[in-house]
């Protein structure tokens, strides 16, 4: 076996900071340019391209192994893919490199399923085409989309009709009635009402794991991938290290699926490729598994990365009252976050629309506000203004019209306030002046700001930022409450580009025969954010491109 890395490919891997490397090159571009500047330059390439390393290049193995098909991640796209893959025929081997499965998401959004069409739930296929173009200035490759629009309905009848056989329903998130907000929400979500479980027995990945093994497919863990195994261009196989240290080859007759879950949890790939979304954040929900393995394993064998970066970014982070986003303090959960209260900055003034229901935005807001930091405060009859508010996707409290559950409700909310306030994360006072002592706002302009929201909420018109009407709440009976907000990072979702097959692709556009990608390390789909008002964006497109390349591979 040989693993191929040339100088060539590496750097058309690395071409994501193609800023920087160009700067190198154009400093020889100038009569005023110096030896010194361009050796500052490359060194500055250098640097933000270190978190990549260099491909190990093993050529001694404890073991190897041949399949058909070898899956790279127990998690939401290589378990759909494994399956697939297997029900087709396929001999498979899951390679995992933490000790159980990965995280299966369970928010998966699709079109046209038939829970939807027994709902009468329609799609505009060009419209919603558009509201993804737009969102992702304009880099999803719409082929993609498309692919996912016209594939994601099998892939979750076929779901639910799996766990329909464990006796567990399926959910479809109705439409939101006749209030529509500012931005127009695709009601896409799919989820499992998955039985109370408290030794986890039952979930997405333990039935996939349960399928795929009846099937004849194995799934082995604490099996990390050090690299893909490359031979005359194309990819063959995975080499993997085992508990004692040893290197196994894992031979792919028919091609390797990728889907470790992006690099949330890589520290230097983050400081060099997202050092704006730290700033946002003050937590991570990511598994610790995901710290960029297939991304890099793929670049290493000539695959192109994105060249802007994204991640998906909830504002559901409360952090100390003295603290700001972003500089590691401590967080806590705080599923309210996302309601579109009144939100203030630290000057005690609001600062912009609180009302789509785009969990990211307030985070993006922020950023020009001080600290990076604002602070979310409420009153007592939050119950009612919550149920009033009308939110979609999983930031909902109160069932959906069709009984749907939502994923939390007003008694996991009322948790949330006692721990936060048992932490000294929430303030609670019987007078704004004491609200705002609390959060550490200037009391006068807070209480200014409030009275003058309360008066727009009177009128039900948001004369300043534009929130819906039915979005304003007013703060007038106490007691009230009051948290500092950060970001909290799920995934990231930038990745190895791909085509409408989920093969890798190299810079010039030409397949990597053999390579597979999908889930958050694949690209082409999103740009520096996620589409909130489509429920299950990113999971419906990571279960869908699983299934598409397992059974895509079964075939060959």
């Amino acid at each position: 076996m040989s693993t191929e890395l040339s100088r060539r490919n590496f750097l058309a891997g690395a071409a994501t900071l193609s800023a920087l490397a160009g700067a190198a090159a154009l400093v020889g571009c100038g009569s005023s340019t110096t030896a010194a500047d361009a050796g500052a330059a490359e060194a500055t390439a250098a640097e933000a391209t270190a978190w990549l390393g260099a491909a190990p290049g093993i050529a001694e193995f404890a073991d190897e192994q041949t399949a058909d098909v070898v899956v790279v991640g127990a998690g939401t796209g290589g378990m759909f893919a494994a399956a697939a893959a297997a029900e087709g025929g396929a001999s498979v081997v899951v390679i995992e490199k933490g000790e159980d499965y990965g995280s299966v998401k369970d928010d998966l959004g699709a079109v046209n399923t038939k829970l939807q069409q027994e709902d009468g739930t329609t799609f505009d296929r060009a419209q919603m085409m558009l509201d993804y173009y737009r969102y992702s200035n304009a880099r999803t490759d719409l082929r993609l989309f498309n692919a996912w629009f016209d594939n994601s309905a099998e892939t979750v009848d076929w779901f639910t009709d799996l766990i329909a056989a464990k006796g567990v329903t399926m959910w479809h998130e109705a439409a939101v009635g006749d209030q529509e907000g500012l931005v127009a929400h695709w009601a896409t979500g799919h989820s499992p009402a998955w039985p109370e479980d408290k030794d986890k027995k039952i979930n997405g990945a333990t039935v996939l794991g349960e399928y795929i093994q009846g099937l004849g497919g194995q799934i082995v863990f604490s099996m990390p991938m050090v690299e893909l195994a490359v031979e005359n261009g194309k990819v063959t196989g995975v080499v993997a290290q085992n508990a004692d240290g040893g290197y196994v080859k894992y031979n792919a007759s028919k091609g390797v699926v990728v889907a470790t879950g992006g690099y949330a949890k890589n520290d230097e790939m983050m400081s060099a490729l997202q050092p704006e979304t730290l700033k946002m954040i003050s937590s991570t929900w990511a598994p610790p598994t995901n710290t960029g393995d297939g991304i890099k394993a793929c670049i290493w064998a000539g695959a192109a990365f994105d060249q802007t970066h994204s991640s998906m970014l909830f504002d559901r982070a409360a952090i100390a009252t003295d603290a700001l986003s972003g500089t590691g303090a401590e967080s806590s959960m705080f599923w309210m976050g996302s309601q579109p209260w009144l939100k203030v900055n630290l000057n005690g003034e609001r600062f912009t629309n609180e009302g789509t229901g785009v969990y990211d935005w307030i985070l993006h807001s922020a950023l020009n506000q001080p600290g990076n930091t604002y602070c979310t405060v409420f009153d007592s009859n939050w119950k009612t203004y919550a149920e009033q508010f009308v939110m979609h996707g999983c930031s909902r409290l109160f069932p959906f019209e069709n009984g749907a559950p939502s994923n939390h409700d007003t008694a996991f909310a009322q948790s949330q306030i006692d721990q936060l306030a048992e932490k000294g994360m929430l303030v609670q006072a019987d007078t704004l002046e004491e609200l705002a002592k609390g959060l550490g706002l200037p009391e006068e302009t807070f209480v200014a700001t409030v009275e003058r929201y309360n008066k727009l909420a009177d009128a039900g018109v948001d004369e300043d930022f534009g929130k819906e009407g039915y979005r304003l709440s007013k703060l007038d009976t106490a007691p009230y409450f009051g948290v500092r907000q950060s970001g909290s990072l799920l995934a990231t979702m930038d990745g190895i580009r791909i085509n409408a097959k989920c093969q890798a692709l190299r810079e010039d556009g030409t397949v990597i025969e053999g390579l597979y990608v999908t889930g958050n390390d694949s690209g082409c789909y999103f740009d520096r954010s996620y589409i909130n008002q489509a429920t299950g964006a990113a999971a419906g497109r990571t279960v869908t491109f699983g299934r598409m390349i397992g059974k895509e591979l079964a075939a060959l």
